[in-house]
């Protein structure tokens, strides 16, 4: 089985530096990991979003700018999604001219794997912070029939994780968890399952690293290159790498390191049980 080796990188937060986040050195550490790029050679970089932290107008684009210039010095092809920072001030089409790409979803042929990069709604309403991220129907028919059609296994990337797995300990989202998913994220998990191919899927936003599966599917959350909360101050200067053959061997660097490994399938699990309610329910029918 052919190797596909990727790097990755998400959350740059290029700008003014916050109590949790070093944008002020995201410049400086990118360029580390372009070396890194340079050095290792992959055969693609997956950057998954909030490339900056917003400002306005004019400092955004100036400050996405400066980022698109460093990935355009590196060898390896750049796919690029959108974060919910990119889109505050700026359309997606203003981010396409930036980056030099369009950024609607595709489905990347990847050797013996395909990448599915679902590139959904990431603009949060912020009227009714409490729902989080809304998904669009088209966006979830897409998802579906890239899901129905894999003739390979699948890594499935998005900005948003799609797990909705716990934010205990989450300096961002312990007290705001619909803002780190989709509201449609049960709906979301269900198309994945009934997907005929092992489905890994690999995301950014909430600034730590995760393993969470769920139906025997394995969603993984790659640290922020900028981000202190979990590092004591510093940036965390974290990247990763995916091989992905028979297996997928996961690695993230910098000064919060991470590796998973697992051999994926197609194996759904046994559903859940039902709750008490339905216990109590059957028995009153039966004393009845």
């Amino acid at each position: 089985m052919i190797t596909t080796r990727i790097a990755i990188i998400t959350d740059i937060h290029h700008g003014p530096a916050s109590a949790t986040k070093s944008g002020d050195q995201a410049l400086g550490l990118l360029k580390n990991f372009a070396e890194f790029v340079h050095k290792e050679q992959p055969d693609l970089i997956l950057e998954m979003g909030d490339r900056i932290s917003d400002v306005d107008g004019d400092t955004d684009i100036k400050n996405q700018t400066e980022i698109a210039e460093i990935f355009k010095t590196m060898d390896s092809p750049v796919f690029h999604i959108c974060g919910n920072h990119d889109r505050v001030n700026l359309s997606i089409e203003q981010n396409e001219v930036i980056l030099g790409q369009e950024l609607a979803s595709e489905v990347i042929d990847a050797g013996d794997w395909q990448i599915v990069l679902w590139r959904a709604n990431t603009k949060i309403d912020f009227s009714n912070i409490n729902v989080g991220f809304l998904v669009d129907n088209h966006e979830l028919i897409w998802l579906e029939h890239a899901m129905k059609n894999a003739d390979k296994p699948c890594l499935v990337v998005s900005h948003v994780p799609l797990s909705g797995h716990s934010q205990i300990g989450n300096y961002y989202f312990e007290n705001q968890p619909a803002c780190s998913k989709y509201d449609a994220d049960r709906d979301i998990r269900a198309i994945l399952a009934n997907c005929p191919q092992p489905v890994i899927c690999l995301s950014g936003h909430v600034h730590w690293n995760t393993v969470t599966n769920i139906n025997g599917i394995y969603y993984l959350t790659q640290q922020s290159l900028t981000e202190t909360f979990t590092t004591q101050g510093k940036p965390a200067a974290a990247w990763g790498t995916l091989e992905l053959n028979n297996s997928v061997n996961w690695n993230v660097y910098g000064y919060d390191e991470f590796s998973f490994c697992t051999t994926p399938n197609s194996e759904r699990w046994k559903d859940p049980r039902p709750g008490k309610a339905f216990y109590k329910n059957l028995h009153m029918q039966i004393r009845g």
